[in-house]
């Protein structure tokens, strides 16, 4: 038999049938994995360029263009995926308790592994301490109180967005949603201003001689991992929020509010007690 003869076999014209299975797989698949995979490497990337930086080898625009540019591939790319896999299909998939305890216990499990890495950068910190440190720049300010309230009011918000939507109250839901999403971009642009003051203007840098550079990259090293993990928060909230707003969520439906909250919450305690230590404790 010929391969035009198989082919007619098959009802398929001159298409083998395994050439055909390509286009049904590849019409399924997302590109938003790619952005994402290209943004975060491009992070490290740009932490490789800002040692650079530091050693003038190369300007501090190239690490800025670098920066700014990857963090936008994986934020926009994160949101595309995650919008894609849960929003457009929410009213097609039923109602199911049991996978809904599995998806919180899996947040559960998640957790419990973000508190190990923290804890892992709150012992080596720890260790630096006890050794003993050189010339320490005051940090704890207006700016780190006034950015703390702000995350714990955030956190506030979001606990009654969840009970107003668990009462059936969806108007003071998506608002309660929106002015978290709100306090939480705030509370990121504080950061990122707080880092602008203490290396443009204090000079407290992983290059400067002024101060100890082991207290330094533990700084930088903790309040940047967690500065990672709020704008994640930020970007599951902003998602949560557009679904509410095309009318998803009701009081039996809202394992994905319930999560995110969770998650947020974790954020905000995590930051508190690096304001104890890393703040306050310097």
């Amino acid at each position: 038999m010929t391969v035009a003869e198989d082919a007619d076999d098959h009802g398929h014209g001159h298409h083998l049938p395994a050439v055909e299975d390509w286009p049904k797989g590849f019409g399924e698949a997302s590109w938003w994995p790619f952005v994402t995979a290209i943004g975060g490497g491009g992070i490290y990337l740009a932490a490789a360029l800002y040692v650079m930086a530091i050693k003038d080898i190369i300007g501090m625009g190239a690490f800025s263009a670098v920066a700014i540019g990857s963090t936008f591939l994986f934020l926009a790319g994160l949101f595309g995926w995650l919008y894609h896999t849960f929003v457009s299909t929410f009213w097609e998939r039923g109602a199911n308790e049991k996978s809904e305890h599995k998806l919180r216990w899996g947040m559960v499990a998640f957790l419990g592994s973000e508190v190990a890495t923290f804890s892992a950068g709150f012992i080596y910190y720890f260790f630096i301490r006890v050794g003993g440190l050189g010339e320490l720049p005051h940090l704890f300010g207006s700016l780190v109180i006034v950015n703390t309230l702000i995350l714990v009011l955030s956190s506030v918000t979001i606990h009654f967005a969840h009970t107003s939507l668990l009462k059936g109250n969806r108007r003071r839901f998506i608002g309660l949603l929106g002015a978290t999403l709100l306090l939480g971009t705030v509370f990121i642009g504080g950061q990122v201003y707080e880092y602008y003051v203490f290396i443009a203007e204090e000079g407290f840098t992983l290059g400067a001689e002024a101060f100890d550079q082991t207290f330094a990259s533990g700084f930088y090293a903790l309040t940047g991992l967690h500065g990672l993990h709020v704008t994640l928060g930020a970007v599951l909230i902003g998602i949560v929020f557009v679904r509410a707003l095309r009318g998803q969520y009701s009081a039996e439906r809202h394992v994905s509010v319930s999560t995110v909250s969770m998650y947020w919450h974790f954020v905000d305690a995590v930051w508190i007690f690096l304001v104890v230590v890393l703040y306050a404790g310097a």
